[in-house]
């Protein structure tokens, strides 16, 4: 976008030089003081359309250690300066003038070459005024503002120095001067409001109602409970903004991320040219209890899973009781102080919990690939599983061996009429008893009613 404004800036620079060389040339063979004076301020334009293309150019330059956030604020700087080249030039407009009202000077001598230089500087003008105004549509940038300012300024300063022309040619010497007595006036008030305007860009100002806009696309953002510090700075176009966002607490890492990206996503649909950076916090306002200490007990070092959380009151206190995994090869000193670590933080984030019990249980990974089928396991825990009267029938039995692990998966069946927690109280017996006899199975009893 950047480099878009640059070749802009570049057609411009030559546009109003070539006005500068042709108005000079015509001026000077015409004796036309006005031209001549338009073809001084035309070269001033062009030096300040120099500044402003540099400004630019090195607005384009990426971050590096001492800019951050980039180079746009160079941008900035130059419309600010072009804006007082503007302030000064239209100061010096109104006192050339009001002086030359108060000491009227009828020594100049139009001719056509004069109205020639002129015509031609209103063509460069009016190219440069669509130029400049079609792209500030299309891509913005307060150098380009800066610039067509100009352009609007030597079109109006050239009008005048053709109408004082024809004024003089009919004997009324003071029309130049008052017209530009007029522009010298407009053109102060259109360099302060630019002067205005990038300074407090330079000073990071930033709508409150852009903020606000921001504020309610962040809040509306499905899966954000809401929304803190929002903040915004610009840096040419390019809009940097800072949003902290409040997520349920136990929102997995991967939600959170979702969310965020949807939140950043929403922005750019308003905002395409922000540079946006989402920092997420947990809430916990809203959060189930058992939600909370499993997301407390995961935070602990050593722990591989989290299970069978149950919390009840009793007399208005609290107690919770969880199934926590560490590594089975550990031992029950280690475990032990993993144990203690998850009471003491349970109970630093949740006060209101009077008592938690842990049960501890060794974690055994299972490789995902596991392609040894073991039929002498098999047929031992066949054994084992009629021995149980309860068991009506036995199934597929799966045993699938890797290095020193033993993945079992079992299906059997039971008395339908049987209640969900016998068949739990004996499938978890019949796990017990193959565990002794099978060091390091992992056991997976899916039991079928019949």
């Amino acid at each position: 976008m950047l480099d878009q404004k640059t070749k802009v800036l570049q057609i411009s620079l030559l546009a109003i030089f070539s006005a500068f060389v042709v108005e000079l040339v015509f001026g000077l063979i015409s004796n036309s003081l006005g031209l001549i004076t338009d073809s001084i301020h035309a070269l001033l334009d062009s030096v300040v359309t120099v500044i402003l293309l540099l400004a630019a150019r090195l607005a384009i330059k990426p971050p590096d250690e001492e800019h951050t956030y980039g180079h746009g604020k160079i941008e900035s700087l130059g419309g600010l300066i072009g804006g007082i080249a503007i302030f000064l030039i239209a100061i010096f407009f109104i006192y050339e003038s009001i002086h030359r009202l108060q000491n009227p000077v009828h020594d100049t001598l139009p001719g056509i070459f004069a109205i020639i230089g002129g015509l031609y500087t209103i063509g460069i003008d009016i190219f440069r005024i669509v130029l400049l105004r079609r792209s500030i549509k299309k891509i913005g940038g307060v150098t380009l503002k800066a610039d067509f300012y100009h352009a609007l300024m030597d079109l109006g300063s050239t009008i005048i120095a053709i109408v004082g022309i024809v004024l003089v040619v009919y004997g009324f010497y003071n029309g130049d001067f008052i017209a530009a007595l007029i522009l010298g006036v407009i053109l102060v008030v259109l360099s302060l409001k630019l002067i205005h305007r990038t300074a407090l860009d330079l000073t990071d100002i930033i709508s409150p109602e852009l903020v606000k806009k921001v504020k309610e696309i962040v809040v509306n953002t499905e899966g954000v409970i809401e929304t803190e510090a929002i903040l915004m700075r610009k840096s040419g176009d390019v809009i940097f903004t800072d949003v902290t966002i409040s997520l349920r607490g136990d929102t997995s890492f991967d939600r959170a991320h979702e969310i965020s990206s949807m939140v950043e996503n929403n922005i750019k649909k308003k905002l395409p040219n922000a540079a946006i950076t989402i920092h997420f916090e947990p809430d916990w306002k809203n959060v189930p209890l058992n939600a909370k200490i499993n997301d407390i007990a995961r935070s602990v070092e050593g722990v591989k899973e989290v299970h069978n959380i149950i919390s009840h009151k009793t007399k208005g206190k609290t107690y919770s009781n969880l199934h926590v995994m560490v590594d089975n090869e550990i031992n029950l000193e280690l475990a032990h102080k993993i144990s203690e670590e998850i009471e003491q933080k349970i109970q630093e984030n949740i006060p209101e919990i009077e008592h938690v019990t842990i049960h501890l249980e060794p974690f055994l990974t299972v490789p995902i690939n596991l392609n040894v089928e073991d039929k002498i396991t098999e047929e031992k825990i066949r054994e084992i599983l009629k021995k149980y009267t309860v068991i009506k029938k036995i199934g597929r039995i799966v045993s699938l061996n890797f290095e020193n692990i033993l993945k079992i998966d079992i299906d059997c069946s039971f008395d339908k009429e049987l209640s969900i927690e016998k068949v739990h109280d004996m499938t978890s017996e019949i796990e017990h008893v193959i565990r002794t006899q099978i060091k390091n199975a992992v056991i997976t009893i899916h039991p079928e009613p019949i």
